[in-house]
């Protein structure tokens, strides 16, 4: 492998930038002395590593995009940045696979790999179709290297409004693409597996239903990700038959999921109520006007189902809590202004 060549590799203060050793493992020796060069500052707030075929090198940070020079200048402007060219995708793509695509084939026909940390890695390429379904994807055109990031205690302000004595609230988070409702999911999972002495909540069995594998961070069968003592997982598994399997074989006291939408998950979490099961999920969207607009989620909003909702913004920055809901009568139970705003990655 291209890092045992690299003898000096391990013994060379790499990590002194902050960036984490598993994402520099999964890039190229050329691209990795391009990163270590970064500066701390601009690592600390890096979400995405974008390498694409004859494109630009960059990394989303901040909500915006930056480029990458050879000699590690970060700017604004693309046309001073390095040149990712094919090579340095498909050696990143071994890389990232272990030189073994086949082994991971399973998720790689899901558009992405799971990396040691609980990182992800997306996949673009040519899908080869077996019988109208993915097979595995080829041709590797571009991936995007999503770096995990787990806050822990970022849900702990919120707890007191989603428990009443013991028992835990409906919630679903409501937020755009990127602005931490998978951070805040991830650590109020961990508050109510671990129980909270504080609130006097002794914690409750949990099944989470991964199918992204972005919540748990599960790398060869061990969750990457705190998610408390009474979670169990299953790792990229559909949504609604996760949570049949669930219901059906671990006794769970609440389901977790991440991005519901279609109908077949509505009928999942109506079973899951049937059972007397609790539940916590999160949907893209910006306000209770735009959610309760569709379809599969209008009769759940309508009937107040979800007792909790959270709401989250990018603004004034990602991962600010704008206000929570009583789903129940939909009137806010509390609402920040625009400079006392909780941010779930101020921690």
């Amino acid at each position: 492998m291209e890092i045992q060549k690299d003898k000096n590799f391990k013994n060379r203060q790499f990590f002194n930038n902050g960036l984490k050793k598993e994402i520099l493992e999964s890039l190229p020796i050329q691209l990795r002395e391009i990163f270590i060069r970064l500066p701390s500052e601009s690592i600390k707030d890096m979400e995405e590593i974008r390498l694409r075929n004859g494109k630009p090198l960059m990394f989303f940070a901040k909500n915006q995009d930056f480029f990458i020079s050879k000699n590690s200048k970060i700017s604004k402007d693309p046309s001073q940045s390095y040149l990712v060219t094919k090579e340095d995708v498909h050696k990143a793509y071994e890389l990232i696979t272990d030189y073994s695509v086949y082994a991971l084939e399973e998720e790689i026909k899901n558009g992405f790999v799971t990396l040691k940390g609980g990182h992800r890695v997306g996949i673009c390429g040519t899908s080869v179709i077996n019988n109208n379904k993915i097979k595995t994807i080829k041709d590797i055109s571009g991936l995007n290297i999503r770096i995990s990031k787990q806050k822990i205690g970022v849900s702990d302000h919120i707890m007191n409004y989603l428990l009443d004595q013991g028992i835990f609230y409906n919630t679903l988070i409501v937020s755009p693409p990127q602005c931490g409702k998978t951070t805040l999911l991830r650590d109020i999972i961990r508050n109510l597996s671990n129980g909270m002495p504080s609130l006097g909540f002794r914690g409750l069995k949990i099944g989470v239903v991964d199918e992204r594998s972005e919540i748990c961070g599960v790398y060869q069968g061990i969750a990457q990700n705190d998610i408390g003592i009474r979670t169990d997982i299953l790792n990229a598994c559909p949504k609604a038959q996760g949570m049949m399997m669930l219901i059906r074989s671990m006794s769970p006291q609440v389901i977790a999921t991440d991005e519901i939408g279609k109908i077949e998950d509505i009928y999942a979490l109506e079973e899951a109520l049937h059972a007397g099961i609790k539940l916590i999920t999160t949907v893209h969207g910006t306000s209770m006007e735009e959610i309760e607009k569709r379809k599969n989620l209008e009769y759940l909003l309508s009937e107040g189902i979800f007792e909790r909702i959270i709401i989250l913004s990018n603004h004034p920055k990602v991962g600010t809590i704008k206000m929570i809901i009583d789903g129940t009568t939909k009137k806010i139970i509390i609402t920040y202004p625009l400079k006392d705003r909780r941010n779930v990655f101020d921690h």
